[in-house]
């Protein structure tokens, strides 16, 4: 006897209120729902609760699936994104309940402060920038002198003690937001007596004998965080130098500044930078117009080619709109093999619309302080080129949301990446 198809048992259901044909369906795909939800989760009375949610959705939206939907693929996607949902909210709530934890260790009568801030150290000094987190790691993680830290960095020693002041600033910020109110003196103190403990003994040999193996002694689950983690430090890497090169061509005084603007982290714990535009516009028709006259195509073609190329693995599509690199010695329409590992197979969730900006040389600077003397005397600048405001989900399951520049101020019309990815 041939099985009723899936949408045939959601008619009877909502037509004629049949709660055995719901139920049918119930039947077919709980274990499909039951088993995405714990995955997700790694929870099995979460994962019973986001299987009761989805079938409650499926049954409030019956009548308003359309015709043709895969309802294993509904059921799916709903359960994945709810899974997503419970997530999020268990973070907040595990932060709320810290939070609350903290305020009121904060309210007893001076309460030791190592217990209030260890929880939420790592996360601090995380949002520091890379010169006061070294600055401060070797103050009190390694107990150095100013002078000693002057030396280690290549600074003076009152640029030292600048670098540690602001760093302590920020530290004592964070952890005032989050209800732990107290001094920058404190703080030093603090960690720099609790934040180095001994590791034992035998730790010491068994990491010298992995380590020397090149892992090849490693369990899979450590093999597959050092591979987690070194995207994650590539990623920075990559950042970081982007920004360096945006102060770099702009001291040159040329007219090819790539710009990055980062509107979510990845650690969501840290708050993004303020906006680097100074100004928007919004690319008209009219400029719609003639960009399709001079080069055959709109910044929204441009981006939308780009970025399928990427989430499809198109490189001659990506290389369409690959600048050369004399300083790598790449020709126009090379794709490094790094771009291709972290977008490769990308998925797109959403492309803005394109705009003009005017970029602060005063945000730039907050974000890259490094650059001040190679910025000092520039002033606020608009990029001849185009942003396209785009969010996308990473093959590792980060989501980025940030703005890719393009341009076509060249003799020859043709569009050119400019950065932002």
């Amino acid at each position: 006897m041939q099985e009723t198809g899936d949408m045939d048992l959601l008619r009877k259901y909502v037509q004629g209120n049949s709660n055995e044909a719901f139920a049918a369906l119930v039947t077919r795909y709980v274990n499909l729902v039951y088993s995405a939800a714990l995955r997700k989760t790694n929870n099995a009375s979460a994962a019973e609760e986001i299987t009761q949610a989805v079938f409650i959705m499926l049954a409030k939206k019956a009548d308003r699936l359309r015709a043709g939907t895969i309802l294993a693929g509904w059921l799916y996607q709903t359960a994945r994104l709810t899974s997503a949902s419970f997530l999020r909210t268990e973070i907040r709530r595990a932060r709320r309940e810290q939070e609350a934890y903290m305020q009121s260790l904060s309210n007893e009568p001076e309460p030791e402060l190592w217990p209030q801030i260890a929880p939420l150290l790592e996360d601090a000094m995380g949002g520091l920038r890379d010169n006061e987190r070294n600055a401060i790691v070797l103050r009190f993680f390694e107990g150095k002198s100013f002078q000693e830290i002057g030396v280690a960095v290549g600074a003076t020693e009152n640029a030292a003690k600048k670098r540690v002041a602001h760093g302590l600033e920020k530290i004592r910020k964070f952890f005032a937001k989050r209800g732990v109110v107290c001094t920058a003196t404190l703080i030093a103190g603090a960690v720099s007596a609790n934040s180095v403990h001994a590791a034992p003994t035998l730790l010491t040999t068994s990491i010298t004998a992995v380590a020397v193996s090149k892992g090849a002694a490693a369990s899979a689950s450590t093999l597959t965080l050092i591979k987690g983690a070194l995207k994650i430090m590539a990623w920075t890497k990559a950042k970081t130098a982007i920004v360096v090169g945006v102060a770099m061509v702009l001291a040159a005084g040329t007219a090819t500044p790539l710009i990055i603007h980062h509107h979510q982290r990845t650690n969501p714990s840290q708050d993004s930078p303020s906006s680097i535009f100074t100004s928007t516009q919004d690319v008209s028709a009219v400029d719609n117009a003639g960009y399709m006259k001079s080069t055959g195509e709109t910044p929204a073609e441009v981006a939308k080619t780009l970025f399928e190329g990427y989430a499809n693995e198109d490189w001659t599509a990506v290389g369409k709109y690959q600048p050369p690199d004399p300083s790598r010695n790449s020709p126009a329409g090379f794709v490094s093999d790094t771009m291709k590992r972290i977008y490769g197979s990308m998925q797109i969730i959403k492309l803005g619309t394109p705009f003009h900006g005017r970029i602060s040389v005063a945000k730039l600077i907050e974000m890259q302080p490094e650059a001040r003397d190679q910025l000092k005397g520039k002033t606020d600048f608009k990029y001849p080129g185009i942003f396209v405001p785009y969010e996308v989900r990473l093959k590792d399951g980060t989501t980025n949301i940030w703005q890719v520049a393009i341009r076509c101020d060249n003799p020859e019309h043709r569009w050119f990446f400019d950065g932002g990815m």
